[in-house]
């Protein structure tokens, strides 16, 4: 996961593909789709609406970035995207306001097109760089439709493709999955080919299925108790990174920066998941470490944090482009688990207890608490994800396709960092408000963690010797 200022973008003869104005048309005339959006959806775009309203816009696309060796075959290539569009329902739908509520329309797969634009040479990579930038904060926005763009970097010995889409469409697994699926179909349309790829669950059903299971739960739901006890526990909040970020309080919404550098190495990281793994994995340990961390930094007596995980709870909704994300609660009191080994077996009861609650929509639960959670910030709260991309098809080759996660950085007071389990490592990314405190103190958790992975492997080893050592 990266910005674009850092996904080695190269000047070329930029072109870009857009969904048709007859496409646009089309959807203009749609009736109302009666499937309803999921209430991160909603959650995402009202807060958009509320920033704006408020006189900021705060662009949050995610995207991809790749490269295609060789001499590209544009009709090709615009087939492939067109091809990718068409199977992931939720690129052709989106919502109107009707007053205060929201609508869906989804057009059928024959009314979708692509529009290609020349847009013309680039020898300035900065320059190229910053035109992307502005045409993804316009096109992929989460208040306007459609909410995404297509573009390619055209070169003699390769072209470097870029797509970017509102986080509504999409969350980082789905962005992760886009190189190898465009590889695919791409030389497919080259060869002359069909495709062979598995038909995909589509995330407009998924969202429609989650929200009737959600409404289905009121204010007296044991799932809504549990995060009114943890919120009033937070300050009547969500929680934010517990260090000092130098946020003025009330004050605008700060601007972000991004940090990015490879944590450990493969082999580190392979003997930290070793340890990890009886207490749940490498996730469990990122987590123990990062209790013990801010108690260092910032002195909090308890660890309080809210996990992202994944809700396709079902193999159809494996390779589906989509939002499936939820989040669960978790305590960590340090007086009670002042080293990693008693960090780890309390993550492991706190997830244990806890991750079934990811599955109900948070947006759901704090609609019923009544509480005024109005949002004036991008992110509902602090995040430390992770995640083994290993197993990602084509994830092998990221390295040689200059292939990259893409995050807009742009405003924000909250702290979102994502660990990536790569095959050359364990990758660290971090989004934080740019103020010196911050930094300072975002830079003393990225060492201290590395210094917590790199004590827990040399452990591992140690361990994992000492048998054939005593053997003789």
């Amino acid at each position: 996961m990266t910005d674009i200022q850092r996904c080695e973008v190269r000047p070329g003869r930029l072109v870009e593909w857009a969904l048709s104005p007859a496409t646009v048309a089309a959807a203009a005339d749609l009736p109302a789709d009666p499937r309803p959006p999921a209430y991160v959806q909603e959650g995402h775009i009202r807060t958009a609406k509320t920033v704006r309203d408020d006189g900021l816009f705060v662009p949050t696309w995610l995207g991809t970035a790749f490269d295609i060796p060789g001499t590209v075959d544009l009709d090709a290539l615009e087939q492939a995207l067109r091809g990718w569009t068409l199977r992931h329902e939720t690129l052709r739908s989106g919502f109107r306001w009707d007053g205060d509520e929201m609508h869906r329309f989804t057009l059928e797969p024959e009314a979708v097109s692509l529009q290609r634009a020349d847009v013309g040479e680039f020898a300035d990579a900065d320059r190229l760089v910053q035109h992307l930038q502005d045409r993804f904060d316009t096109c992929a926005n989460a208040l306007c439709w459609p909410n995404f763009l297509y573009a390619a970097v055209i070169r003699d010995d390769c072209t470097s493709v870029y797509v970017g889409f509102d986080h509504s469409n999409v969350d980082a697994y789905s962005i992760q999955r886009i190189p190898a699926e465009i590889h695919e179909l791409y030389a497919a349309a080259v060869a002359g080919r069909p495709t062979e790829a598995a038909p995909v669950g589509s995330y407009v059903d998924f969202c429609e299925i989650e929200r009737a299971d959600a409404d289905r739960i009121d204010a007296t739901h044991e799932i809504v108790s549990r995060w009114r006890d943890f919120i009033v526990r937070c300050d009547g909040k969500l929680p934010n990174f517990p260090v000092e970020l130098g946020l003025e309080p009330g004050g605008p919404l700060p601007t972000q920066k991004l940090m990015r550098e490879m944590l450990v190495d493969a082999d580190t990281a392979a003997a930290f998941e070793s340890y990890c793994r009886p207490f749940g994995g490498s996730l469990v340990g990122i987590l123990a470490a990062t209790s013990l961390i801010v108690h260092e930094i910032g002195g909090q007596p308890v660890y309080r944090a809210v996990v992202p995980f994944h809700t396709r709870v079902k193999s159809k909704w494996s390779n589906s482009v989509g939002w499936y994300v939820g989040g669960a609660p978790i305590e960590v009191a340090v007086d009670q688990a002042p080293d990693f080994l008693a960090a780890v077996k309390t993550v492991r009861a706190e997830l244990q207890a806890n991750r079934s609650l990811a599955r109900m929509p948070l947006a759901r639960v704090l609609r019923l608490l009544g509480a005024d959670f109005r949002p004036t910030s991008p992110d509902l709260y602090s995040i430390v994800s992770y995640v083994d991309a290993r197993g990602i098809p084509g994830s092998e080759r990221w390295d040689e396709l200059s292939a990259y996660g893409l995050v807009r950085v742009s405003y924000g007071d909250q702290v979102c960092v994502w660990l990536n389990r790569l095959h050359e490592g364990l990758w660290f990314t971090c989004r934080y408000p740019d103020t010196d405190a911050a930094y300072k103190n975002m830079r003393l958790y990225v060492e201290r963690l590395r210094d917590v992975i790199l004590t827990v492997a040399r452990e591992q080893h140690t361990a994992e010797l000492a048998p054939a050592d005593l053997a003789g």
